[in-house]
Order: C-alpha cells, then structure tokens, then sequence
C-alpha cells in the first residue's frame, strides 16, 4: 500500500495514511479516461442548435424564371440554398448527444486518475478542513499553506462553510468524495482529499 503524508490546514505534516491499492494503485487505462472525459463532455453538450432546411424557409414557392431562353442557369426557386435567404444544405438539428458508458469502464476509468495523480505526487490529503464561517480568504489561506493554486477539493459530506468559501476562488473547485468523476480531477492540476474523504473512496469503490 502506497503512503502519503497527511497535513493540517496550516500545511504541517501531522501523519501518514495507507492508501487502498484497490483504488490508488490500480492500472492505468488511457483509453476508458479518455472516453470518460469524452462522455462527460458530450453528456453536458444542450443540443438545441437548428437551421432551417430549403423545405423550412419561407417564400420560393414558384419559379423564379421560366426553364429557357432567358440567358440564365436554370432555377426552380429562390429559396434554394445557393439563394441569399435559402435553405441550409445538411442543416443541424436538435439532437442528443449523451451516449453510455458501462459501470465497470467509469469505476476503472476513475481508478486510473486517480492512480495516476498518486502516482505523479499530486495527491495531497489534509486531516480536515473546517471553518466557524464562510470567508474566501480563510480558503485561500489553507491553500496557500499548502502550496496549492488549481486544484478539485474532495470533501466527505456537503460542508456548506467549505464549499461557500471556495466559491470564488477562479482555480479551485469542491465535490463530495462519492459524486467525483474523471473530468474534474483532471481539470485541477492538483487533488486535494480530506482523511474522511480517502475513507469514503475506498468504500464506496474499492
């Protein structure tokens, strides 16, 4: 089992904690991370763009000019899509595009970044994180102690004082240990776990 240290707010090493193989040493598949993030990207994508097909636009009903003699190519309408205010050719329509992943895959997708931040020395995990009230500077603070400017902090239950305080912080983002996903860890260049939230992880995906 890999060993890291644990740290204090004040960015003091204060312990060390054995982290599960099962979840921090698992193999690394580049392939199902990259699906995942495509996953997660594709799944947040709204979908709603549309554009009117020749058959759509209004107006074009007859025909421009008769077939010959006129000197021009022939036409059959002035809302064809070559014609200012015709028709898209292929135009785009509301469409889903979220598309499954099976369980297996995104739990060994997960495994693998976080596997991968352990591996890279990009895992800090801190004893706790708890605040007497909501102030952004008190954040900081703690992430400046321990030297710390992007990063997805890992909270083991909903903290409003914690998540509150690190709304504004451009770099940072929170999220509770059993709703994290591959996308957001890698987004933070650094992943921040408090000791509970290390629990929570090894029980809920070991």
């Amino acid at each position: 089992m890999a060993k890291v240290s644990v740290y204090n707010m004040e960015g003091r090493e204060v312990d060390t904690i054995e982290l599960n193989d099962a979840v921090f040493a698992a193999p690394i598949n580049e392939h199902l991370v990259h699906m995942s993030v495509v996953q997660h990207l594709a799944n947040k994508r709204q979908g709603t763009q549309k554009a009117k097909t020749r058959s759509e636009v209004s107006g074009g009903g007859r025909k421009p000019w008769r077939q010959k003699g006129t000197g021009h190519a022939r036409q059959g309408s002035i809302r064809a899509p070559q014609w200012k205010g015709g028709g898209v050719v292929f135009a785009p329509v509301p469409r889903d595009y979220s598309f499954k992943l099976n369980k297996k895959e995104k739990r060994a997708a997960l495994k693998s970044v976080l596997t991968s931040r352990v591996q890279d020395g990009k895992l800090i995990v801190v004893d706790e994180l708890k605040f007497d009230e909501i102030k952004t500077r008190n954040f900081k603070a703690v992430m400046d102690n321990l030297k710390v400017s992007r990063a997805l902090v890992v909270l083991a239950n909903n903290d409003e004082k914690v998540i509150l305080s690190a709304r504004n912080l451009p770099r940072i983002a929170t999220a509770q240990a059993d709703m994290i996903n591959v996308y957001d860890i890698l987004k933070g260049d650094t992943l921040v776990l408090t000791r509970d939230a290390v629990a929570r992880i090894e029980e809920v995906y070991a």
